[in-house]
């Protein structure tokens, strides 16, 4: 059996006319326009201007978890959840948080939160009760805590134990006294264990066990504010963003319930292995809001670890692991290792990756290691409420490097950066998105909203794309990455992907160094492998073979490792405050 056929083969051939007769593009691409439109059927959204994102969740729930009824399961626990339960828990914590700490509709709510199963709860149950939920990186430093403090002016926030400190420390820098020690903290429980008796859980207990049926239903609106995220944004440093009921209801109609609409088995017999973080729109829009719309269980890894996820995914029979980049490479490292990845991985039927771009040498590696999983390529944006493509195979159409197909009900242009003009089928420029996911707009920052969200509803991504004749997309880079040499636009993830091809380098970077006869330089941040002897010079070679004289690498660094977000991300203002500081 080839590698192509050994791909899970019950994937549902939803495109129409059939993949293996590409679509026509007339039906989708608009040359007077220039408008890109999803291959896919519209799909109806809720038309009531008064539902909430819970409610929403849980009336699809009560149709859709008929399979198995656990909803959230820790997987060193074992502790679970049922979805009988959850809904009980929610309405409880949003009674606990309205007469317990006085949180009242358009409050904001702090998380400062690992994954565990107390995370949806917390969440959803500030919601019911019609606040707005902040939640942030919990890695944040107390600096990082301050500023968004100030921003959001939060009524409460929870935390564990290790981070409430941080709390106390920012406020003494914090010279908004609405923002100081002011903010009453919740210590939410590290493990599983709702009957954790320590003192210190004593004000979560209270919350999770208030009574369910005081819980207050204020009138909600789908175009109130849900939810305040943090965004490296299309432009510029990170910003806020607003993002109301119905992104997230859009979401769980664009985005998970269409990705599990892929395959002829329900969705609530599926189980999702939760280890990319909640607070981030990725893990959220899945693990917090999407799939417990469909009735699917999810197993809540608090942090990712190679070979726990492979004994989770042996113990509970997991389907679907949504990934980021670094966690795909040690997923395929960890197959390759196993003597029988076969048995381990066996229940496992789909792997995404989203969230960061992902070299064409990683994905071969994956396929090659576990050739009975699906792999698909995924793209959306906190501005887009994780709404944007997800990767589509079937029997006769697989391109995995390709980030998929648009989204039901969202439209794109592929727009010259420099004249403006719309690039049809095959042009390279950057992506413009409109969907129903798009943000309400950055807090408090109107210039920064009307430059990334014009006035006609395009999200200007800051990505640069092209769309195949089928209407896949492709990433290339971020337009503000971009390195100008000498008039020349290098992208940086392409020298990138030739770097991590050669044999001795485990992992690259590429960034912009300023130069006053070019303008800027390509800079090459490498990993090589332990005790390798690769040289600069061989670097520059090996690049040099492969790319016009324009393109080549102009300086490497050799490095320990290369600085990325939570998600993945390069952080490339790191390394070019690195080379400021050495002055390289």
């Amino acid at each position: 059996m080839s590698q192509a056929e050994a791909v899970t083969p019950k994937l549902r051939d939803t495109l129409n006319p059939p993949p293996n007769h590409p679509p026509d593009s007339s039906h989708w691409y608009s040359p007077e326009t220039g408008i890109y439109s999803s291959t896919h059927p519209t799909i109806p959204l809720p038309p009531d201007p008064f539902l909430d994102t819970v409610s929403f969740i849980f009336s699809q729930t009560h149709h859709n978890h008929n399979g198995h009824s656990t909803a959230l399961l820790d997987s060193s626990s074992a502790l679970s959840i049922s979805y009988p339960a959850l809904f009980s828990l929610v309405k409880s914590m949003a009674s606990g948080l309205h007469h317990r700490m006085g949180i009242r509709q358009g409050d904001v709510v702090l998380l400062l939160l690992p994954n565990s199963i107390h995370f949806p709860v917390v969440f959803l149950g500030a919601l019911y009760l019609g606040a707005v939920v902040s939640p942030l990186n919990p890695l944040s430093s107390e600096p990082e805590i301050a500023k968004l403090v100030r921003q959001t002016n939060p009524r409460l926030a929870f935390t564990t134990p290790e981070n409430a400190p941080k709390f106390q420390s920012s406020s003494k820098n914090n010279n908004n006294s609405n923002s100081k020690a002011n903010i009453p903290l919740v210590c939410v429980p590290e493990h599983a264990n709702l009957d954790e008796t320590s003192p210190k859980f004593e004000a979560f207990l209270k919350l999770v066990h208030s009574n369910a049926d005081l819980a207050p239903r204020p009138v909600i609106r789908q175009q109130d504010t849900a939810a305040i995220l943090c965004s490296s944004g299309t432009t510029g440093a990170s910003k806020c963003v607003v993002l109301t009921h119905a992104n997230l209801i859009s979401t769980i109609e664009l985005f998970a319930k269409f990705e599990a609409s892929q395959y002829e088995y329900p969705s609530s017999k599926n189980v999702y292995l939760a280890a990319l973080p909640m607070f981030h729109i990725y893990g959220l829009s899945l693990f917090v809001t999407g799939l417990l719309s469909l009735g699917s269980a999810v197993v809540v890894m608090k942090r990712f670890d190679a070979n726990e996820v492979g004994k989770a995914i042996q113990k509970y029979g997991v389907t679907h692991f949504p990934v980021a980049p670094p966690m795909l490479m040690a997923l395929t490292q960890l197959a390759r290792r196993l003597p029988a990845p076969q048995d381990t991985f066996k229940s496992l039927k789909q792997v995404s990756c989203g969230a960061a771009p992902l070299s064409d040498n990683a994905i071969q590696e994956f396929v090659q290691a576990l050739p009975h999983v699906d792999f698909i390529q995924g793209y959306g944006l906190t501005e887009s409420a994780a709404v944007g493509t997800r990767g589509f195979n079937t029997k006769s159409c697989r391109k995995y490097s390709s980030i998929g197909l648009l989204a039901p009900n969202t439209q794109a242009k592929v727009v010259d950066w420099i004249t403006g003009s719309s690039k049809p089928p095959g042009g390279i420029g950057e992506l413009w998105m409109r969907c129903p996911g798009v943000m309400k707009g950055y807090l408090d920052n109107k210039e920064a909203t009307e430059l990334t969200v014009d006035k006609d509803g395009w999200l200007h991504t800051g990505d640069i794309v092209r769309i195949d004749h089928d209407g896949y997309l492709y990433v290339f880079d971020r337009l503000k990455e971009m390195i100008k040499y000498k008039g020349f636009q290098i992208a940086p993830a392409d020298l990138e992907a030739i770097l991590i091809s050669h044999p001795e380098i485990v992992d690259a970077a590429v960034t912009g160094a300023p130069d006053k006869e070019c303008g800027e330089i390509p800079v090459a941040f490498v990993v090589k492998k332990h005790e390798s002897m690769l040289t600069q010079a061989a670097v520059y070679d090996f690049v040099a073979k492969q790319v016009a004289p324009y393109k080549k690498v102009r300086k490497v660094v050799f490095t320990q490792s290369i600085p990325k977000s939570p998600a993945g991300k390069i952080l490339r203002r790191e390394l070019r405050q690195s080379l400021m500081s050495s002055r390289l």
